[in-house]
């Protein structure tokens, strides 16, 4: 079975704005302020938590140094932030949604692998009323690895009914591209989130700039 795989944070959707939101209530927390920008940062926020975290430590120099140390900790505080509205900012990208649709009425399996914990991803595509659209979910917790680990990958696959060797990954980062190329598939990238001009130098076997054009892609990569 053909099947399709979808990374969630900054492909299926946008969800830059609430992560932002997330890490300056911590730094609130420690009476910095808000020390990310929603739009400059919008890429830091893709990448996940800690990335955000870090980003907003170096920014405080030797107190944030201090601060890094705890970083589990403040981890933790991030996550209960975000969980709690996760779904103010967060929006779907255009077309997305369709495109997925058309490929599931064409027989095609669609998941979702992601380094979001699976219970917030749960949570988030449930309040964005698509959970039920897709055949599989693999978080970063719910086995012992993450991208660009092939296990997860390899799972969201086959809990998706299909099998490895008549997959690709749909993603956006360079955790994305290497998990594809650990598990010896090939990846489409999106251009439309902050760091296009870096997708473009990963050297995916395509590039997305639009979900109407997916299925075209798809068809190109694995008929």
């Amino acid at each position: 079975m053909q099947t399709v795989i979808f990374d969630l944070d900054g492909t299926l959707a946008d969800t830059s704005g609430d992560l932002i939101a997330a890490a300056n209530a911590c730094f609130v927390d420690l009476g910095w302020g808000g020390l990310l920008d929603p739009v400059r940062d919008a890429g830091t926020a893709l990448r996940g938590g800690r990335a955000m975290l870090t980003l907003g430590f170096e920014r405080k120099g030797a107190e944030g140094q201090a601060a890094a140390a705890d970083m589990d900790a403040h981890y933790q505080k991030l996550l209960a932030h975000y969980g709690t509205n996760i779904d103010t900012h967060t929006t779907l990208y255009p077309h997305a949604m369709e495109a997925i649709g058309n490929l599931k009425a064409e027989g095609y399996r669609v998941g979702i692998c992601t380094n979001k914990p699976e219970g917030l991803a749960r949570l988030l595509l449930t309040r964005l009323g698509v959970l039920k659209e897709f055949h599989s979910l693999i978080g970063a917790d719910t086995l012992p690895t993450r991208k660009p680990d092939t296990a997860p990958y390899v799972a969201a696959v086959e809990q998706a009914g299909g099998s490895v060797e008549r997959s690709l990954l749909v993603g956006d980062t360079m955790t994305d591209r290497q998990t594809s190329l650990n598990a010896g598939v090939p990846s489409v990238l999106v251009t439309f989130g902050p760091g296009a001009e870096d997708v473009k130098a990963m050297d995916p076997e395509a590039l997305l700039s639009d979900y109407r054009h997916l299925r075209s892609v798809v068809s190109s990569l694995i008929g």
